[in-house]
């Protein structure tokens, strides 16, 4: 019972912390400048691995797809199949795990550490606004920024699972990418789209909580970085099962509409 009580409280504190967050977002002026180098500073620092795991997922996904199409003679649609499940699914998990364990993690300590060294105690007392000159900088940096690494993983899945299907199923690219236009369509683009975001939201707002609300000293530090890892995760499958079930709920009205 009090480990039920004490989930409703830190979900409790998560959401007012969001509610904080947005408040400032859209009631106070932020610094560009700042919103800009979080922007280049998350990018740059989680470009390459978001890229060679996209480049791998995209390969899986076509090994995958190619075991169980070869048996049904239509390994024309291979590329299509495996580009589809990529930008609806894999991409955007794909993208929020890289985020979580990068640059959420680094986030939260960073901010943890400025909460346990009273630097942000050290802002509030000349007079500014913490939300305002730390918080909200990080966290529309990391939305902004897991759409550029979104589409850097998405075209490198593609470019991988190119290459997997000339090598494995022995599909030249041409084949691979004739289907692609056919099958992922714009809800499908859509779908990535909005889970992107979704998860982006949730991995900022956790890991800002977590390192503002930081106590302890190093040790707090530490569990905070921990409590971010842990929480992000189970929050992102949570939030991909229910976009998941929400968008399929939409397709099927659409298609009812148009029958």
């Amino acid at each position: 019972m009090t480990k039920f009580i004490s989930i409703l409280d830190e979900i409790g504190g998560t959401l007012l912390f969001l509610q904080k967050i947005l408040g400032t977002l859209f009631k106070k002026k932020l610094k560009t400048h700042d919103v800009f180098e979080q922007i280049w500073k998350v990018t740059a620092e989680s470009f390459f691995t978001t890229a060679m795991a996209g480049f791998f997922v995209g390969a899986i996904m076509t090994v995958q797809f190619a075991m169980q199409m070869t048996e049904f003679g239509a390994l024309g649609y291979l590329g299509g199949l495996a580009t589809s499940g990529t930008f609806r699914e894999v991409g955007p998990l794909l993208i929020a795990f890289m985020l979580s364990g990068k640059v959420g993690a680094f986030t939260s300590a960073e901010l943890g550490t400025m909460r346990v060294t009273e630097q942000i105690d050290a802002v509030r007392c000349l007079g500014a606004d913490p939300m305002q000159e730390i918080i909200v900088p990080r966290f529309i940096g990391i939305i902004v920024s897991s759409f550029f690494l979104l589409g850097a993983g998405l075209v490198m899945s593609v470019f991988g699972g190119m290459l997997m299907g000339q090598a494995f199923a022995g599909v030249n690219f041409e084949e691979y990418l004739r289907h692609v236009p056919t099958i992922v369509n714009p809800i499908s683009i859509l779908n990535g789209l909005i889970k992107c975001f979704a998860f982006a939201v949730v991995l900022a707002t956790v890991c800002t909580y977590k390192g503002f609300s930081a106590t302890g000293g190093a040790k707090g530090v530490g569990r905070a970085v921990v409590a971010t890892a842990v929480t992000t995760m189970i929050c992102i499958v949570v939030m991909d099962w229910m976009t998941s079930f929400l968008a399929e709920i939409v397709l099927t009205m659409v298609r009812g509409y148009r029958s």
